[in-house]
Parts: structure tokens; sequence; C-alpha cells
């Protein structure tokens, strides 16, 4: 029996793109949002790794992987966000505008902030990132992990200086204690997900994400891809990626592919029913940063415009990619992917290798002509839990 299961949604909703809807990712405000980035201590673009072994061996013409092992010593992508999103709140605070947000620009002022506290809820990376950007501002953070958060990730983000502790509740219901006690302690919210009168935060850090697409298409489209596979939570990372591409490529924007655990799949089922919908439960994965039950308003409202299909996939299909990333072809480099960060190949080798889902791979228009970009946007953040995988 063949446990890596893939299902396809195609997303009857799609359009063409209103521009109105993706203008918080225009070129201006990338430029500035990348300005920013290249201002922090020890930024640098991390690697977007060719693997033409692996291409040839999947029948594409080109495969590329942002591995976001290399985001500083954060070994994630989510620090992006957190990072512009908590500058444009402290920038705020000190009266700086976008031309003028630098970290040596707020760091300057850090007597005028340095009692604001920011707090979170995450399932664990992004709550590294808040904790990692307070510390590096001379801030305060308090982070929330929903229950059965990985011991490793607290301390994780504990080694950063944050107040951190584990709920009882699952990560829907994390969030909203973070924001109750945001409004309880004067707090400031910094969530990764939006809802109805909480959206500027979100947009921010869905503006930070942009950087990686910054960083991988290059000058003059130099690696514009056919087809982008991109992993979803809330949404608000694949939203980014397509309001972004969208911006810088117009009418040459990709293929975008959403894809999600069977465990948590909102997106999935929100394409399904057609409208937003929460998933009840424990939303159980070993793709800890995707088990989110409640899509981002805003990722939901740029997604269902821009995606092409939503795939939801059983764990099995992450543990492949983790395994086919992390042994190589000879020709091929190593790259060391989470659970989160693998799934997207995972599910890019069943589609194109095994014969059920051929119709799944028609439906999306992969073929021999077919470039396509993923994102490895974790490394190993478990150490224990990647290697109980990439051994067994």
């Amino acid at each position: 029996m063949n446990k890596n299961v893939i299902s396809c949604q195609i997303n009857d909703l799609s359009q063409v793109p209103d521009a109105a809807l993706f203008d918080f990712a225009n070129k201006e405000t990338v430029r500035h949002v990348h300005d920013f980035h290249r201002s922090l201590p020890g930024y640098r673009p991390t690697p977007l790794v060719r693997l033409p072994g692996l291409a040839d061996y999947l029948g594409i013409r080109e495969l590329w992987i942002k591995d976001e092992n290399h985001r500083f010593d954060l070994q994630a992508f989510k620090v992006l966000g957190a990072s512009y999103a908590m500058a444009k709140c402290l920038g705020e605070v000190i009266g700086l505008g976008d031309d003028e947000l630098t970290y040596h620009n707020i760091i300057a002022h850090k007597s005028a902030y340095d009692h604001i506290t920011f707090v979170t809820a995450t399932d664990g990376n992004h709550g590294r990132a808040v904790a990692w950007a307070a510390k590096l501002f001379g801030c305060k953070a308090v982070v929330y992990l929903p229950k059965g958060s990985s011991l490793i990730r607290l301390e994780a983000i504990r080694h950063y200086g944050a107040q951190a502790s584990i709920t009882g509740m699952n990560f829907d219901d994390s969030v909203m204690h973070a924001s109750g006690k945001a409004q309880e302690n004067g707090w400031t919210l910094l969530q990764d997900t939006s809802w109805e009168g909480y959206e500027k935060v979100p947009r921010h850090i869905m503006q930070g994400y942009s950087t990686l697409i910054t960083e991988s298409i290059g000058p003059g489209k130099a690696h514009l891809p056919t087809h982008v596979f991109v992993q979803a939570g809330v949404g608000s990372f694949a939203a980014a990626m397509a309001g972004t591409l969208v911006s810088l490529a117009g009418g040459d924007a990709p293929t975008l592919i959403v894809v999600e655990p069977e465990g948590a799949p909102c997106l999935f089922e929100s394409s399904k029913k057609e409208e937003r919908v929460r998933i009840q439960g424990d939303l159980a994965t070993i793709m800890a940063g995707l088990s989110c039950g409640e899509p981002s308003l805003i990722g939901w409202q740029v997604l269902k415009s821009a995606v092409s299909a939503f795939l939801m996939c059983s764990d099995e299909v992450a543990r492949k990619g983790m395994k086919v990333l992390g042994n190589p072809l000879p020709e091929d480099p190593c790259i060391i992917s989470g659970e989160s960060g693998a799934v997207t190949l995972g599910a890019l080798f069943e589609i194109m290798t095994d014969k059920q889902n051929m119709k799944i791979r028609k439906d999306i228009g992969l073929n021999s002509d077919s470039r396509v970009l993923l994102f490895s946007t974790e490394g190993d953040t478990d150490p224990d839990l990647y290697r109980d995988i990439v051994w067994a």
C-alpha cells in the first residue's frame, strides 16, 4: 500500500489577478524590504541550489531549491517576516519612513522603544525569529507554543532571551491566547496570520518574506520558473510568494501550487468549499510549521485568486522529500531540509514518479519543459526528529 498519498484540488476560484490585491508586494515595497534586510548584521542571501541530476531523474528541465537552512543562524526563513514587521513597528514609534528603515537607524533610538514587548504564538520557527529580532533590536519577547511542541524548539526560542512556554491548546487557540495577553498587558502582537481587524502587522510580515523572491529570480528574471511549489500553514508565506511573483514577473508569473499536510489542510478545504474555513482538532502532523487550522484572512484573499492548485499530502510525502534531499544523486549537492521544508520536494517527486499521480501532473502542467522552484523553508530545526526520519 502506497502511504505517499497526495490529493489535488484545482482552484476553481482562480482568476486574472486584481492588481490592487497584490499591491502589498509592489516593486517599490519589495525594494525597501530588501534594503532593510541587507542592513541587518550578518545578512547574506541564502543559496539558490540547482539540482540537475534530480531534475533529469524527474523528467523536468530545471529544479531550483532556495535553501533557508543558511538564513542567519536560525535555519529558517521566518526571520525575514518577523524582523521586517518588528522594524516597521519600531519605525513608527521613532518616526522613520521606509527609506530610513535600517538596522542602524532603528538601534540609534533604542531608548525610545526598549520598553516594548512583542508577543506571538508559534509552532517554532516564527517564535524563534521573533525572539532573535527582539534581542537584535533590544526589545522583549513572549512566545507561546501549542501543545505537542518539541522541547528542542522551546529551548531554541529561550536561547534568544524570550519568555517562552507551551500551552495546552492547538495552534489557532494559542494565537487567540497570545492576542488576549497582548491586550491584557499592553504588549504588541506580532502574529503571522490575520483576521478581521488584525491585518497591518501580518501584511508587514508577508512583505518581509518577499526577499526570498528578490534573491531567487535574479536581475532580468534570470531564474524565473514555470512552476512554484510552496508550502502553507495559514497561507501568509504562500500568499507573499504569489504576490511578489505577480508584481515582479507580471504576465510571466509562474503556475503556483500550494502544499499542505493532510492533518491540517485548511486552504485545501477552503478551496474545496469555496470559502475560508477552519479545521478543528489537534491538527496532527510531523510538519509542525504547517500545523494550522484556519487560513490567514489576507493570505486566503490572495491565494484564492492566484493559485492554480492546492495539494494535500500525507506525512510520508514530507519524509520522502527529506530523504531525497539528504541523499542526493552524485551530481547534486546535499540539502538538509526539515519536515516542513521538504514536503514540496516530496510532492514533486511523487507526482513525477508515481503513475497514480499522472492526472495531477497533467492538471498542473508539469512536463519535460518545466522549470520548478521550491523553498526548503527550514533545516533540521529539530535535529532528533530529522535523524529519526532520514536515518530510518
